[in-house]
């Protein structure tokens, strides 16, 4: 057998085999495509009739960029160029409208801190800054009793500091000297009635009682007289000189006490009304580095410092073995009257302050902080008195609750201050459902017309609904006669099916905005 080589037949063998190997593939291709549809189609099939029941339940509808504004439908916002977004329950938990929920990790990120609300004794303070000065009250004044000349002066000067009896100048007085040998001439007469007047001259001369009983004592006269320093202290001015001729009730010298100083501070007149006389000082000062000095405060001086806007405060302190000196500087802290009172504290850092109010941030369960106003009292080492609004033993946000409070602006979350809780309390009290089934409640008319109206209702707590705008169905026609719009009204509703009917409603002085406290104008933070 022969065979022979022919090119033809060979390229036909070979196009026939690619063409056999591309239908194989597309088959199997083919096949595979088939079976994820139907896997797709099944999916599709089976989640469909799902759908509704994963269907979440809307609280209201709000806008983005103004969170505080909430409608009860969807549509257009009147703010922006953009459609309102849904707020779900599921979104806001069981205290919708009233708490920030926050993630671990977004706790971890932000750094999240929190710290235990306690009751602590605090002692209100000032703190200023004052001069050490003398005691103006402690002075003695040294003066001539009579007419003289001064024989010698001791070596004193301005500046010395002498003790009580320290003799200053030795003086002659002519006129003691007659007057002590009269006396003396009378005594030897052995009159004794005569003698004691001679000696009650003496002493309304001026002349001192050991004086006279030198010259009793040893029969002679004293022609010269020391005068001495009545009281110790510094001499803070002497004007006798030797040779001088002095006269009776010239000034001698004046010596300042040292027993104790003062120390005036400078406070500020904003804290003026926290400092009385009598309260407890401390006082430290540069030259006794870590020792406490303690006195109390002698005056609040009447007139204040125009230039700095301060008043001048006086600390006495006692002076121990003289160590204050005049001229010293150093940090008075005032101590405050109501020390002693317990009351429930926070740190400081705690505190958001906007000007208007003060806020903190309760814990009300892991990952959530509820916006709470607070009304403060004094502030001392770091921790802040809380007067209202927190209970000792509730945890606060310490560190991070500036950006929750950002997160509860967008949310259109507000505080609610301690005075609006018990108005809340009321409303919601009056919002209950009653026997009948119906529910009272406050609201404004927004539009009326013959069988519906739009209120702009308080919130319904029975029915955990926030403050809103709603359309309502009348029950009859002619229990909107008389209203207008902008009326401030008291209704009672049912609902009926997905309708809610206003059964009663009357027209009421004009009330405060029914959002006032829910965030619906926006109250400033």
């Amino acid at each position: 057998m022969s065979f022979s080589s022919n090119p033809s037949s060979s390229k036909t063998v070979v196009a026939g085999a690619v063409l056999l190997l591309a239908g194989i593939g597309a088959g199997w291709a083919l096949s595979q495509w088939l079976s994820a549809g139907g896997h797709a189609g099944a999916s599709a099939t089976a989640a469909a009739p799902a759908a509704p029941a994963a269907e979440r339940k809307v609280l209201y509808w709000y806008d983005p960029m103004v969170p505080t504004q909430r409608f009860d439908k969807p549509g257009k916002s009147p703010f922006m160029d953009m459609q309102l977004v849904p707020r779900y329950a599921d979104e806001a938990g069981a205290d919708a409208g009233s708490a920030v929920a926050v993630s671990p990790q977004a706790m971890q990120s932000l750094g999240l801190r929190v710290a235990t609300a306690e009751k602590r004794v605090l002692q209100a303070a000032v703190d200023a800054v004052g001069t050490v000065g003398l005691n103006e009250r402690d002075v003695s004044i040294v003066q001539a009793r009579a007419n003289g000349f001064v024989e010698r002066v001791h070596p004193r000067a301005p500046g010395d500091v002498i003790p009580a009896g320290a003799p200053l100048a030795e003086v002659l007085h002519p006129d003691w000297l007659a007057a002590q040998r009269e006396y003396l001439a009378v005594r030897a007469t052995g009159d004794a009635v005569l003698a004691q007047a001679a000696r009650s001259r003496l002493t309304l001369l001026g002349m001192p009682a050991a004086l006279i009983e030198r010259v009793d004592a040893s029969g002679q006269p004293q022609a010269v007289t020391t005068i001495v320093a009545p009281s110790g202290g510094l001499i803070a001015e002497l004007m006798v000189r030797q040779g001088m001729t002095v006269a009776a009730g010239m000034t001698l010298a004046r010596i300042n006490g040292l027993g104790t100083v003062w120390v005036e501070a400078a406070v500020p007149e904003a804290l003026g009304a926290a400092v009385v006389t009598g309260q407890p000082a401390e006082l430290r000062l540069v030259a006794f580095s870590g020792e406490v000095l303690r006195g109390k405060v002698a005056a609040v001086l009447p007139e204040a410092s125009r230039d700095t806007r301060t008043l001048r405060v006086r600390v006495e302190v006692p002076n121990r073995g003289g160590r204050l000196r005049a001229g010293m500087f150093g940090q008075v802290r005032l101590l405050g009257a109501g020390q002693g009172t317990e009351v429930v504290t926070v740190p400081g850092e705690a505190v958001i302050r906007t000007g208007r109010r003060a806020l903190v941030y309760v814990v009300d369960a892991p990952g959530r902080y509820r916006p709470v106003e607070v009304e403060l009292g004094a502030e001392v080492d770091g921790r802040v008195a809380v007067l209202k609004g927190v209970e000792a033993g509730q945890q606060v946000v310490a560190s991070g609750q500036f950006l929750i409070d950002s997160e509860a602006s967008l949310q259109g979350l507000t505080a609610r201050a301690p005075a609006e809780a018990a108005a809340t309390t009321a409303a919601a009290a009056s919002a209950q459902q009653g026997p009948t089934g119906e529910f009272t409640t406050r609201g404004r008319v927004v539009e009326l017309d013959a069988a519906a109206i739009t209120l702009e209702h308080e919130a319904v707590p029975a029915l955990k609904w926030p403050a809103m705008t709603m359309p309502f169905q009348l029950a009859r026609p002619d229990l909107a006669r008389g209203l207008k719009a902008g009326d401030a009204v008291r209704f009672r509703f049912r609902q009926k099916g997905d309708e809610h009917v206003v059964t009663a409603i009357d027209r009421e002085p004009a009330v405060a905005d029914p959002h006032a406290g829910h965030g619906s104008t926006g109250a400033p933070r």
